[in-house]
């Protein structure tokens, strides 16, 4: 009982076709939780390069009025001399990608930044990301 493979005739068997498939499968089970993992990662990395851009306009913006911080965070943004537009803050999973600054002492997750611009407080020209959640290496947003 030999088989003989008549000329012409090509193709992959269905078992072969099965195996492959479930190659595939398993490869995808793998790959698309990695994917998301890394979406969110880049989201943070948004985040903290934008705030230190931020940090660094409010460095020069201090360095120029002679140690007065702005009232307003938006005050960067006028004529694009420090900034010409507040960047977004992303909290992936959290809160949606915003440029809102909130203006208090204290962070209250509302998302976007939280800027401090109580002229009492020794703490007077921080920027932080409003959210108190933690990001992917359970560091809390508001401790950067």
């Amino acid at each position: 009982m030999s088989k003989t493979k008549r000329w012409g005739a090509s193709g992959f068997t269905l078992i072969e076709l099965m195996i492959v498939v479930a190659i595939i499968g398993i490869l995808a089970a793998i790959a698309i939780p990695k994917f998301a993992s890394l979406l969110r990662k880049s989201g943070e990395g948004a985040s903290k390069g934008n705030l230190g851009a931020i940090r660094s306009a409010l460095s020069i913006y201090y360095g120029d009025m002679e140690g007065q911080y702005p009232q307003l965070i938006t005050a960067l943004t006028v004529n694009g001399k420090y900034l010409s537009a507040l960047p977004v803050a992303k909290a992936p999973n959290y809160h949606g990608d915003s440029s809102v600054a909130n203006y208090q002492t204290a962070g209250n997750d509302g998302g976007g930044w939280s800027y401090n611009n109580t002229a009492t407080d020794p703490n007077l020209g921080t920027v932080l990301v409003n959210c108190t959640h933690t990001d992917t290496k359970g560091t809390i947003w508001t401790s950067y």
